[in-house]
């Protein structure tokens, strides 16, 4: 499993914290210094099943910085990956990649019920 997150984020330790009390295991990759290409976010997007919109962070300094808010409904969705693709910070996190599923953000019901 990979778990994509920002180290100082407490929704991030939150989950890394369950994942751990869970045993489980993980490699952990920094969101902000190893943003994810445009290919991996084409892929995760297609194995979650999610609106891309779900893969913004919408509560995040850059997003509000760049407008994003109006933005994105008039971005296509290859436009929408380039973006996402530019900055670590624009992506939702926590973000955990399984073989059979890409969660996005930290629910633990979703955690639990996909994981255990």
């Amino acid at each position: 499993m990979l778990f994509v997150c920002y180290p100082k984020c407490t929704t991030c330790k939150k989950a890394q914290t369950w994942l751990d009390s869970h045993g489980l295991t993980y490699q952990v990759r920094d969101i902000k210094t190893q943003n994810p290409t445009e290919e991996e976010l084409r892929q995760w997007h297609a194995q979650s099943g999610l609106p891309l919109k779900r893969f913004f962070n919408t509560s995040g300094q850059q997003y509000r910085a760049l407008a994003l808010k109006e933005k994105l409904p008039l971005m296509t969705e290859d436009e929408q990956f380039a973006l996402l693709s530019t900055d670590g910070m624009l992506v939702k996190r926590p973000m955990l990649i399984t073989e059979q599923k890409v969660l996005v953000g930290f629910k633990e019901a979703d955690w639990a019920a996909a994981l255990l």
